[in-house]
């Protein structure tokens, strides 16, 4: 069932804090089982979700794979290897002032955790989050993006195969919805969406002191240094930049080059689009007409060069991959995250010049990446540009690995999950003594 009139959210809420005040998720057998559940049940539903996605976003069957089933699955998998270690007990030392005595730190659920998520990868980055809760010792109720609406129509049978209302619930629904849920007294919410929003849902929380995660977005630079190796950075910038039509919270959002490189970069990536991405409908659906209105206003705007790409079919929502080349700071394409299908190009001939100007326009982005052979300099130059998460010599891939904690920092977010992180992040730290 997905719940949507306010009596709904308000009965399914209720119901449960009584589940969780019962401790029916407490203990780690329980909460191994409903990660199994989950599991079978995003298996069971594959067909449907390759055919839901294929309507909301274009993605094809291997896209769908990499960037949506799988992280999940192995996620899950991951967790279960280790949720035993990671619930037990800490023993930690205990002063002269409190002896004798033993002292622990012990990770306890929060509760009723409220997540949001986003339309780009409406199954990786609402389901992850949910491994998190319930390893937690959590239950969860889901909103997921009004947008992507045939995803969601199976993200909620998979959730009501697998648990029962009171554990886990899908409410379906928009703004309404969703600022009806934030009025709600929940223990603990996972954000995942635009910086506006997020202040949105930040000052919710506040109303009823509720912690909260926040994984947003914003402009991720990709740095290219003079003896950077030019094919595997224009494999990466496609990969990166173009998947999923470019709505990718930590793609490459612009590449700013040396200049004694930037032709020879170009035309490496003109090529691999003419080859790889040949048509209007290549990188796949945008998420709505009005987006594709609003990218189609920034390339008009642009005071840079269209050297590749540009045509839109705005009905069926394509924009063919997008390169522009001679963009500056005050260029249309640099206002905000594009997130879509276009790659702004810039160049520098001063190292020290370009990480001022990326941190001064636009600061702590969700990623950075650096391209060098120099890994010295590489690092030198991750360490300069605050930012969520980085990279040296490759983009993306590290929000993968369930070893790296994932998360934004200032206006690309707050707080991080994957892995442990997720059971650190949606449990709290208590202490005990125990006294004889």
């Amino acid at each position: 069932m997905i719940y949507q009139t306010q009596e709904q959210i308000f009965e399914v809420f209720a119901s449960q804090k009584k589940f969780f005040r019962n401790r029916a998720t407490a203990p780690i057998e329980a909460r191994k089982q409903a990660l199994l559940s989950l599991k079978q049940a995003v298996i069971k539903h594959k067909e449907e979700l390759y055919t839901a996605l294929q309507i909301d976003l274009g993605k094809k069957a291997a896209e769908v794979d990499l960037g949506e089933i799988n992280p999940v699955l192995h996620e899950i998998d991951y967790v279960l290897e280790h949720i035993d270690e990671w619930a037990e007990p800490i023993l930690v030392p205990t002063p002269p002032q409190l002896a004798p005595s033993d002292c622990f730190i012990t990770q306890e659920a929060f509760g009723v955790v409220y997540i949001v998520g986003p339309f780009n990868y409406p199954i990786n980055l609402t389901l992850i989050p949910l491994i998190g809760a319930i390893m937690g010792g959590n239950t969860a109720i889901i909103k997921p993006s009004e947008a992507t609406a045939e995803t969601t129509g199976v993200l909620a049978s998979i959730i009501s195969d697998a648990f029962p209302s009171e554990y886990v619930a899908v409410v379906r629904g928009g703004r309404e919805e969703n600022t009806y849920l934030l009025s709600l007294p929940f223990d603990f919410i996972f954000f995942t969406g635009s910086t506006s929003v997020g202040k949105i849902v930040m000052r919710a929380a506040a109303e009823h002191l509720i912690p909260v995660v926040l994984e947003l977005g914003g402009k991720c630079p990709v740095l290219v240094l003079p003896d950077a190796d030019l094919e595997k950075t224009a494999d990466q910038l496609m990969f990166g930049k173009f998947i999923n039509s470019g709505q990718t919270c930590i793609a490459p959002d612009y590449v700013y080059v040396h200049e004694s490189v930037k032709d020879a970069l170009v035309e490496k990536i003109k090529g691999r689009i003419a080859t790889h991405l040949p048509s209007i409908d290549s990188t796949g659906k945008l998420i709505t007409s009005n987006q594709v209105l609003k990218l189609k206003d920034l390339i008009a705007r642009s005071q840079g060069s269209v050297i590749c790409g540009g045509e839109a079919d705005v009905e069926r929502r394509h924009l063919r991959a997008t390169v522009v080349d001679g963009v500056t700071w005050n260029d249309a394409l640099m206002e905000e995250e594009l997130f879509g299908p276009i790659l702004p190009v810039m160049t520098f001939s001063d190292l020290d010049e370009a990480v001022r100007l990326v941190n001064k326009h636009h600061p702590k982005p969700l990623a950075a990446y650096v391209f060098t052979q120099d890994i010295i300099i590489g690092n030198k130059v991750i360490n300069d540009i605050p930012s969520g998460d980085a990279q040296v010599n490759g983009v993306m891939v590290h929000a993968y690995s369930p070893y790296l904690p994932f998360g934004g920092v200032g206006a690309s977010g707050m707080g991080e999950y994957h892995g442990h992180f997720s059971f650190l992040t949606f449990t709290h730290k208590k202490s005990l003594r125990f006294a004889p």
